[in-house]
This record gives structure tokens, sequence and C-alpha cells, in this order.
């Protein structure tokens, strides 16, 4: 059913998403309906299906990310123990991930996409501004867009941590610590980075596709190409890392210049 979700707008591509049972929770549906595709697919938005958007990077089909935000939401919805959390989006491409993340994470939350490329982060800022919500979001602080080397993470500086402290409340910030709630990677790692792991928060989960010969972790059987990885850290520090399943990522690569 994957490749079968095609629609003619952004919410008949939803509703087949739906249909098709690759959206199974109605807080994801909805947060797919609120963020129009052609808005950051530069051509047949409403197809399930990857696109070119320069520089060697991709917007990935639509089936693909409401398989991420499925497997993340719990991570993202706000709670009473966290009701800010913080997700980082690696590879943030074109934006679109990145502003849907933002419309579950609430109005306390907060979405830091990073991008190698600096015409990427440009482009993400563009898309995001085509609509009224998105420029909020930017505005407001709640979403915004980095440049940097993905594969180390991204540790704030200190004016941008003191910044989101006096939006936020500073106390619920603080006691959560460093690090990240949910780190949602869009490209394909040679090896499961010890950056971004340490990064996770405990509790925390990582979504990250792994060029399968360096991903570690167990799963069992014969590997080839790359597959998704689901990393948890459960509230002690523990971390489990499990196989889900085979895709094809552009990879997550150093920006120009970068060794």
């Amino acid at each position: 059913m994957a490749w079968r979700s095609h629609g003619v707008s952004n919410d008949d591509l939803i509703q087949q998403l739906w249909r098709n049972q690759l959206i199974t929770d109605e807080r994801v549906r909805d947060a797919f309906l609120k963020v129009d595709r052609a808005h950051y697919a530069p051509t047949h938005p409403y197809s399930d299906s990857p696109q070119s958007i320069g520089h060697a990077a991709t917007i990935s089909a639509p089936h693909m990310h409401a398989s991420a935000i499925e497997r993340l939401l719990s991570y993202l919805l706000p709670t009473a123990r966290n009701p800010a959390p913080r997700v980082l989006d690696i590879g943030s491409g074109s934006g679109y991930l990145t502003h849907v993340m933002a419309e579950l994470v609430g109005p306390r939350g907060t979405v830091l996409g990073i991008e190698h490329v600096p015409q990427l982060r440009d482009l993400a800022e563009a898309n995001m501004r085509k609509s009224a919500e998105g420029t909020a979001l930017l505005e407001s602080g709640r979403v915004r867009f980095r440049v940097g080397d993905g594969r180390k993470g991204w540790v704030e500086p200190d004016g941008e941590r003191r910044a989101e402290e006096e939006q936020q409340d500073a106390a619920t910030v603080t006691s959560r610590g460093e690090g990240w709630d949910v780190i949602h990677v869009g490209a394909a790692a040679v090896t499961m980075h010890p950056e971004l792991v340490e990064q996770l928060r405990a509790p925390g989960r990582m979504f990250i596709p792994v060029n399968d010969d360096d991903a570690g972790g167990g799963g069992g059987g014969e590997r080839v190409g790359q597959h998704i990885w689901a990393v948890d850290k459960d509230e002690n520090g523990k971390v489990e890392k499990k196989r889900l399943f085979a895709v094809r990522y552009v990879p997550l690569t150093d920006g120009p210049g970068e060794r």
C-alpha cells in the first residue's frame, strides 16, 4: 500500500495514507493535515514518492514520513511530566517534517532542524514562511534551523539555551536536562553515531536509517543495504536498539569543505 497513497490535494493524500493504514493515529493524521506538502515539495507534492530538492538531498515519500511520526509519537506529545518536548531533526531538508513535528509538540515544545548545506537551511525557512502557521512557528522560536554536521548532533550555544528557557518554563527545561526527547535522522548514517545516542534524553527515542554493516545492536539475519533503527533510552539511561525495516535513503554526509 505504501506506493498507492497518491492524492490530488493535501487532504486527499493524507486521507489515502489513513485509508491504507500507513497513518493509524488521529493525532498524526491531524498534524499532517495542517501542513500542506505543496509548500515543501517542488513538483508533484501529493505523489507518494521521494523527490529531489537539490544539493543531493530529497524530500522523503509521504508514507516514510508517516512511518517516522507514528513511531516517534509517544515522545513527541507533551505530557504533565514533560510539557515542553525537545526535538532534533537531522537532515531537515525541505523543512516539511520539522513543521509536522512542531504541530505535535505543543505550544511549549521546540523543534530544531539541522542541515550541513546552508542553502537547504535557507530553503526550509523559506518554505515554512509560505504559510501563516509556519511563519508563526519560526518567529516564536518554536522552530529553528541551523547549519552543522548532523552526525555530531547539536549542543545549543549558551545564548540560545538561555533564550529557550526565557520562552519556556525554565524549571521544566532544567529538570529535563540537556539533550533531545526525539531525534529524527532523515538521511542514512554510515554508523550508529555515539554522539547522537549520548544526546538522547532518558527517556527518549531516535529514528535513524543506518547502513547495515555498521549499525550493530542485534536483529540477526542477513543484512543488505539500509534499515531503519529505533534507538530507545529508558529512564535509567539503558539503551536498546531495534532494527525495523529496510529503506533507501540518501547518505548523511559532511558539507562542502568539511572533513
